[in-house]
């Protein structure tokens, strides 16, 4: 039970602050000698956080199930930013998670999260919203998604990263990457409870409440990072990731 507490709470914390779920998840077993949580409470934890932002987005969703003219575009802008991440999850899928056997490749992944984190500063700041994106907006922000199958490389951290890029306004790309995360987090949570399934690992009450756990960390959050990246950008969670990965890299 403390196991699925303390999972649920990181999984709900690092899926949508940009200093990477996957990386957490390799990293912090790693660094407390023990094992990270297995095929069941990995499926449940990534039901709890779409659970979190299908709540904490659900106007949007409603908007777009009316199906209207915005309803359908937002719907196709998503179907576009996805096809990447699909595209070269499927190609690399064995040497990806080859990868996560590797901690001190992980942490040095998360020091170049932080450092790109630490790029947007450079950027100016841009007036665009998710409802101006083109389709070759979201491709490329879809394609630095794709980048997130590293494990250690923050899926949010590199979207919000490539709409700050685009010109976008700072929340208006956090908006855009947790809609265009949907899919992909929904994917990864339907992959687990089949290799779950497969494995004959059933569902405990410990893998509900990590569920939940992970579902009330993963809300909360939400409305953080996007109250945080209003005023100070992705500067902090950038410094984080690099004094992490630099210390998880020097403790392995």
């Amino acid at each position: 039970m403390l196991n699925a507490i303390l999972w649920g709470a990181i999984q709900g914390l690092t899926e949508f602050l940009p200093i990477s779920s996957s990386g957490h998840l390799v990293l912090i077993p790693a660094l407390l000698g023990r094992d990270g949580p297995d095929l069941a409470t990995s499926a449940m934890l990534h039901l709890g956080t779409l659970v979190a932002v299908l709540v904490y987005f659900r106007k949007d969703l409603v908007e777009m199930a009316r199906f209207d003219r915005a309803g359908r575009r937002m719907i196709t802008i998503i179907v576009i930013g996805t096809i990447p991440a699909v595209i070269l999850g499927l190609a690399f899928e064995s040497r990806l998670d080859e990868l996560t056997e590797r901690p001190s490749a992980v942490a040095v992944m998360l020091v170049v999260t932080g450092l790109i984190l630490l790029g947007t500063m450079l950027l100016r700041p841009g007036d665009r919203t998710t409802e101006e994106l083109t389709p070759t907006d979201a491709g490329l922000i879809g394609l630095a998604q794709s980048f997130a199958l590293i494990p250690g490389v923050s899926r949010s951290g590199m979207t919000i990263s490539a709409g700050l890029a685009r010109g976008m306004q700072r929340v208006e790309a956090a908006r855009f990457a947790f809609l265009l995360g949907i899919p992909v987090i929904a994917g990864a949570g339907l992959l687990s409870v089949g290799r779950a399934v497969s494995d004959g690992s059933g569902i405990t009450v410990a893998t509900v409440v990590g569920m939940v756990v992970a579902a009330i960390t993963g809300y909360w959050a939400i409305a953080f990072l996007l109250r945080v990246i209003a005023k100070a950008g992705l500067a902090p969670f950038g410094i984080y990731c690099v004094a992490f990965g630099a210390i998880a890299l020097v403790a392995l």
